[in-house]
């Protein structure tokens, strides 16, 4: 690691075991859940070039699988993200199977689809409690005796459970798997005459994605106490397009950055009520015309720029 990448590493650790003493935990704590959410889709989308229009149904079963077998199997909570995780890749291989033998605007409607099909069964379905959702999910001691009441020891937990998602999207990426993934993604026939079966590829990123934003939804649903039709629908679906648009598709940060830029939004301009949806509207018009790389993208292509010679 050079010089500059490890300054840089060590003032992020410091930030980021310093924040929860500057900036509200919980605020924090789903800003981390969102931008592993983020990362997941950018797994899919950046690396290996499919597009979901139905990604909250991953993030959304996932916290109703925690939040039921948590509050009324009684399970510990370990396990309880364990069954969101497993739950989250089993319909994501499903869905999976299914979706990747259609490509480009095809395959995003069938996961649109899919994504719809779910949200009304989470409507009809007891487990799910309807429209009014799972309330009051427990918090119970991690492994039987770390304690998760306190908000601060809380945000330590979600960290860790953030870095080790990023850190297992991150080798997926940079490993020779993640190498076939973007040669899928940049010319799939090439990849296909080159002995790959590109369909077995995608499935697994499909899964893999699907079950990093199971991880992320069952770590909201700890964090906030409840699951609700909201982390199914449309809207959270649209939410993490925008959130990695805005950080940077193809980048391993960029997703982190649009998460927390859309959720800080979402919390501060909280004040302005629906107007808060046009201003991330006219921002997503602006990265889309004016900075389609996102926002880490087009400050990697600057730096780049500014120490070339000449």
């Amino acid at each position: 690691m050079s010089g500059n990448r490890l300054l840089i590493a060590i003032v992020v650790a410091i930030a980021a075991l310093a924040a929860p003493w500057v900036f509200y935990p919980v605020f924090l704590m789903k800003a981390l859940c969102f931008a592993l959410f983020a990362c997941a889709f950018n797994l899919l989308l950046g690396y290996a070039g499919l597009m979901s229009f139905g990604h909250a149904m991953f993030f959304g079963m996932a916290a109703y699988f925690f939040g039921h077998t948590v509050k009324v199997w009684n399970w510990p909570m370990e396990f309880g993200l364990l069954a969101g995780v497993l739950g989250a890749a089993a319909l994501g291989l499903v869905t999976g199977a299914l979706a990747i033998r259609r490509q480009g605007i095809y395959f995003a409607m069938i996961t649109l689809a899919f994504a719809q099909m779910v949200y009304f069964l989470c409507v009809q379905m007891p487990f799910t409690g309807g429209e009014d959702g799972l309330q009051g999910i427990p918090r119970k001691p991690l492994l039987g005796v770390i304690p998760t009441e306190n908000d601060y020891g809380m945000y330590y937990i979600v960290l860790v459970i953030f870095l080790f998602g990023y850190g297992a999207i991150y080798r997926f990426i940079h490993s020779p798997f993640g190498q076939v993934l973007k040669a899928i993604r940049d010319n799939e026939q090439r990849a296909v005459s080159l002995g790959y079966e590109a369909d077995r590829y995608k499935l697994l990123a499909f899964v893999l994605s699907a079950a990093v934003a199971g991880l992320a939804g069952a770590t909201k649903a700890m964090v906030v106490h409840f699951a609700t039709l909201t982390d199914v629908s449309a809207g959270t679906s649209g939410e993490v397009v925008l959130m990695a648009l805005i950080g940077g598709l193809g980048t391993i940060t960029g997703p982190v950055i649009g998460a927390f830029v859309v959720i800080a939004m979402q919390d501060y301009l909280a004040f302005v009520g629906q107007l808060v949806l046009v201003i991330q509207g006219v921002i997503f018009v602006v990265i889309v015309l004016g900075a389609r790389r996102g926002l880490v993208g087009e400050f990697s292509a600057w730096w780049k720029a500014r120490r070339r010679p000449g």
